[in-house]
């Protein structure tokens, strides 16, 4: 009898588009050989321009899918995305609180989407700090995300250690700031267990870099969940999402997503 994979459960809105949210979330769990669940909070209407509108789920359905899953199946690590509202937050930390010993978190704290649309309701992002920050293993914000959720503004290297810091200070394990929209060649900071660890990388000439965030949240899920520490696993996830950028393809009119079949397609020598 085959063993089940190690399981993912992705806690997120859904993205028309196909290149971010729930559908970001599941193609990078199977790339990356976990079994991805997911938890609907919000749809909503977007393609490669845009986001033309979105629509949170009532809290009831969200706690039942939560519910459902956690009940029977399990998971072995969470991720979280854009939950629209203060009340989905609150929903999914009530859910969450009593699992947070037992699996790692990932909470990815989306705002806006890549074409700069809102995806928050009022209060949300205060929500997601005072709530949820808590139970995560592993916060990841990028620049825009940090300096709304700790007030500061970001424009260098040291102010981003500054926020990173100011961000543990909120409760979570491990806070890995993203610096891909710094000028020059990106870096990334994680802070936590007592270092400060610095992942620099190379600018990729890339347009298509629609998803970019989520496949980094869940990629990191899924190498928690199949047993990497916080370290561990935001390297080798950084290793996937940077070929999921060079391979990044246009779609649609506007931004393309990553590739996130990129490892399939080179090892099956596939356009």
């Amino acid at each position: 009898m085959s063993v089940a994979p190690p399981r993912v459960l992705a806690i997120a809105g859904s993205d028309s588009g196909g290149g971010a949210g729930i559908q970001a979330d599941l193609k990078t769990m199977l790339a990356l050989g976990v079994h991805g669940m997911t938890v609907v909070c919000a749809v909503t209407a977007q393609n490669s321009v845009g986001v033309q509108g979105y629509w949170e789920l009532p809290p009831e359905a969200v706690r039942g899918q939560l519910r459902s899953v956690l009940t029977d199946i399990g998971t072995d690590a969470v991720k979280t995305g854009m939950l629209a509202s203060p009340v989905l937050v609150a929903t999914v930390a009530e859910e969450l609180a009593g699992l947070a010993a037992a699996a790692p978190i990932v909470i990815d704290p989306v705002a806006v989407s890549k074409h700069g649309d809102s995806l928050l309701s009022a209060g949300t992002l205060e929500a997601i700090r005072d709530r949820l920050l808590p139970l995560a293993t592993v916060v990841t914000p990028n620049l825009l995300e940090a300096g709304l959720l700790t007030g500061a503004t970001i424009g260098d290297e040291g102010q981003m250690l500054v926020a990173a810091r100011a961000l543990l200070a909120m409760g979570p394990h491990w806070v890995l700031v993203k610096g891909g929209h710094l000028p020059g060649n990106p870096v990334d900071l994680l802070v936590g267990g007592g270092q400060v660890l610095r992942f620099p990388g190379e600018r990729i000439g890339s347009v298509n870099t629609h998803g970019t965030g989520c496949t980094l949240a869940s990629a990191i899920a899924a190498r928690l969940a199949i047993g990497d520490d916080v370290p561990s696993a935001v390297k080798a996830a950084r290793e996937y999402v940077t070929g999921a950028i060079a391979a990044g393809f246009p779609l649609g009119a506007g931004i393309g997503p990553v590739d996130h079949g990129w490892r399939l397609r080179a090892a099956s020598h596939l356009p």
